[in-house]
């Protein structure tokens, strides 16, 4: 699979990921939420994706689980009371999956969300 954006190819996996993580931007990660049916990025997302991708790219490739996304959003926004019914909200397809493939990141291959 294929996707062009602005003249460019992005080759992707047979279930849509990015072949090459370096290809990402934000312009490839809008087009690959537009597809997965988000639409518009928020910043919450912008957060998720970015805390994703640092996870992954200097953390020795760690992907981590939904309740450790959720413990590092509920930091970052400042919000103790967030639940996984509000990442939900933003990756309905899950968060550690959905969002990973948002992030230019490869597959998770692990069982479950937390």
């Amino acid at each position: 699979m294929v996707l062009e954006i602005n003249g460019k190819t992005i080759e992707l996996t047979e279930a849509g990921y990015l072949v090459d993580l370096n290809d990402w931007d934000k312009t490839i990660a809008q087009q690959l939420a537009t597809e997965e049916g988000i639409g518009e990025l928020s910043e919450q997302h912008w957060d998720v994706l970015h805390y994703l991708r640092d996870e992954y790219l200097n953390n020795n490739g760690n992907q981590p689980m939904e309740r450790a996304i959720l413990k590092a959003m509920a930091e970052k926004w400042d919000n103790k009371k967030l639940s996984s019914k509000d990442l939900y909200n933003l990756f309905p397809r899950a968060p550690s999956k959905q969002g990973l493939k948002i992030a230019g990141l490869p597959a998770t291959h692990r069982k479950g969300g937390y």
